[in-house]
This record gives structure tokens, sequence and C-alpha cells, in this order.
């Protein structure tokens, strides 16, 4: 796995050779965006399994080349629980991505024979892999530089596998003909991320 460290922003080379599709993660100083907690870290991942860390700018989050990517609608943006890490980028970037596929919606819609639904759980079935979680809970708010292997592994490791689980998912949704309710879930994500920002943080739809 080759990991590339970028501070502020991406380059405009690496921006244009992403092609169809990537994956994408975030790492935040905590889970209450955007009343408490900023965003740390965004982790991307190309097709060719190359993967970029980029530690934004704290005070003004100001990344054109990154930002330019998240908006291009001709690139699959592929995310695990998408509803946090989009709420972030677009909150923290000032932007609004276009074009995605959330690994985790897919399986609560797919994957009905379990509860499990984690990335630690896809990726043992899809992959074959046991991930080591245990870096999750780390500082990810201090210089990218001072990031130990062991936290940029975990980093990269929740991007590096999300192409194949989306192609698997993808493959199980069309066999079980769920891939329109899965369409129509994912359409709802803005509403769903603008309820959050509203402070609307629990099922709006529960009696």
């Amino acid at each position: 796995m080759k990991i590339t460290k970028f501070k502020e922003d991406i380059t405009s080379e690496i921006a244009n050779s992403f092609k169809d599709s990537i994956a994408i993660d975030t790492e935040a100083t905590g889970l209450q965006i955007p009343e408490r907690d900023k965003l740390s870290l965004i982790q991307i991942c190309d097709e060719n399994g190359n993967v970029f860390i980029i530690q934004p700018n704290k005070e003004s989050y100001q990344a054109p080349n990154l930002k330019s990517v998240l908006e291009n609608e001709k690139i699959l943006k592929i995310g695990h629980f998408l509803r946090f890490d989009k709420n972030s980028l677009e909150f923290f970037l000032k932007c609004k991505i276009k074009n995605i596929f959330d690994t985790k919606i897919a399986s609560k819609i797919v994957r009905t024979y379990t509860d499990s639904h984690g990335l630690k759980n896809l990726v043992q079935e899809f992959c074959n892999k046991s991930l080591d979680k245990r870096q999750g809970s780390s500082d990810w708010n201090k210089d990218i530089n001072e990031l130990s292997n062991k936290q940029l592994e975990y980093a990269a490791n929740d991007v590096i596998y999300l192409h194949k689980i989306k192609n698997e998912l993808e493959k199980m949704l069309i066999r079980e003909k769920r891939i329109d309710i899965f369409n129509k879930c994912l359409s709802f994500l803005d509403t769903r991320i603008a309820l959050d920002q509203s402070g609307f943080k629990f099922d709006i739809f529960e009696h």
C-alpha cells in the first residue's frame, strides 16, 4: 500500500489523475460535527490502491483541488457511513459532494442475513482481511508528520478496501432487485444530513 501525505490540499496533478471513482473517509476530533468537533484528516484511495491522506488547514479549510474532485459528478465517491463524512466535508470545505455510493446503506439493504454492517465486517466477508481498529481513538489533530505508521495505516485501511466492497454489494443489490430502493436512500441522504445539522439527529419517522 502506497500512502502519500499532503498538508492543506492535494496537487492539481493528483486531482486530475482520478478517473471513474475514488474511495473517501475522514477522521475528526470527535463525532459531534459541526457543533463541537472539527475535521482532522481526509483519506482518498484511487482505483489502483494509491492512498492520499490530507490534513486540511484548520483555519481556512481551503482545498480547491480536493473540492473540485468532490464536486465532480463524473467521479463516483465511495464511502462507508457517508452520513458522517459527507456532512463533515461539505460543512468544512463548503462544497457539495455529488455521485456517491454508501457501503453501509447498501449492506443494511442487501445483507439481511446479518445485523453486522460495520466496515470491519464487510472487509472480513468480501476481502478476507481482519481490520485492526485499535488506532481509531487517536489524536488526529496533531501534525500529520507526527502521526505514527500505525495511525496512517489505520486511516488508509478505511478506504483501501472500499472499491472491492462496493463492487460486491452492487452485484448483490442488482441480484436481489434492491438497487432502486438503495438509490432512493442515497437521494435522501442530503435531507438526512440537513436534519443532522439542524439538530434532528433522531429518527423523525419513529412513532
